[in-house]
């Protein structure tokens, strides 16, 4: 997933217009797996603004992220200010480990954690002849769900983190709901489903000693005012909730048969992105759409692998069906 040490992320549009040209609204950014129908901001109280985040504020978000994630009673929970932040303190935490982390994935796991001194290793499936192991589910870029029977694993001198960045559409397969063992971390993404990263919004959610002392490490005020506000107001939506999933269910559809119909084979996934195998060289598809100015995201590790997001608007479904037919008819040549 890396060059160099370069990780390889989507949402780049400096590097897509630097190379490509092209103004900023020229450019349909599908390399991320972002809801392009994010969650509609209300005006916000001026005190979100002006005063520093309040504990009652902060009280009203971890209640409602408690009910929307199906937490139990003695689960821990903390907010941050986005995942990543999570991803990258955990590991300073603890004593030097061995860590398997479940590969291809998010590639920010292992960076961090061979960064504070730990022994990683990638591996292809969850192995137990290790300390820590993570893993992603839905898994980014294939789709990939846990195993419930690895909770079974977890216990005293063991930690499994599971990164749930994309579970909100499909929360059944969550494993929130089992938050309160022992040796259990479980990260949740604000951005992706609700449509604003921007926000910089997460969770972690799991063993109560742990999730303190990440609290702790976070320090006061980790999350602004603003989203402790939006965010414990879209938590708590759950008729845009359930309109947000059925929309996702509809659109990931449509981009699978658009996908299909341009000689690309769909192979893996959630329903805010999809991961598609080119017939030839995906930089090859990935380079010709970007001369469109669509923005996918290749994968150097895996050659003919090309991750789409979901378009946002009828103008860009029609925009990137006549490049991929372009593509398609350009790579038969």
């Amino acid at each position: 997933m890396s060059d160099e040490g370069f990780i390889y992320h989507g949402g780049d549009l400096a590097a897509a217009r630097a190379r490509f040209g092209g103004a900023a609204e020229d450019w349909l950014d599908l390399s991320t797996g972002i809801n392009p129908r994010p969650y509609p901001v209300s005006d916000l109280p001026a005190e979100a603004w002006t005063q520093l985040p309040q504990p009652d504020a902060e009280e009203r978000l971890l209640a409602a992220a408690r009910n929307a994630y199906d937490l139990p009673a003695c689960a821990g929970i903390a907010a941050a200010p986005g995942t990543q932040a999570l991803i990258q303190l955990l590991p300073t935490l603890l004593s030097p480990r061995r860590v398997a982390i479940v590969a291809p994935t998010y590639g920010e796991h292992a960076p961090a954690w061979r960064a504070a001194g730990h022994d990683v290793r990638e591996v292809r499936e969850p192995v137990s002849d290790t300390d820590v192991l993570v893993l992603c589910s839905p898994n980014n870029p294939d789709g990939r769900l846990a195993d419930p029977a690895l909770l079974e694993w977890t216990g005293e001198g063991r930690l499994l983190v599971v990164d749930e960045a994309f579970a909100d559409v499909t929360p059944e397969a969550s494993l929130t709901p089992h938050a309160g063992l022992k040796g259990l971390l479980i990260l949740r993404s604000f951005g992706k489903f609700y449509g604003l990263a921007g926000l910089r919004l997460g969770f972690v959610v799991g063993d109560p000693a742990l999730t303190r002392v990440l609290a702790a490490r976070l320090g006061p005020w980790a999350v602004s005012g603003p989203a402790l506000e939006i965010g414990a107001a879209a938590l708590a939506d759950t008729d845009w909730q359930a309109e947000g999933r059925a929309y996702l269910q509809q659109a990931s559809a449509r981009l699978d048969d658009l996908l299909h119909r341009a000689g690309l084979h769909v192979v893996g996934g959630t329903s805010l992105f999809r991961l598609a195998e080119t017939p030839g060289p995906a930089a090859a598809w990935h380079e010709h759409l970007a001369r469109a100015h669509i923005w996918t995201r290749p994968f150097p590790d895996h050659p003919r692998w090309l991750r789409f997001g979901l378009p946002g608007s009828e103008h860009a479904w029609q925009r990137l069906a006549a490049a991929l037919a372009a593509t398609n008819a350009q790579a038969a040549e």
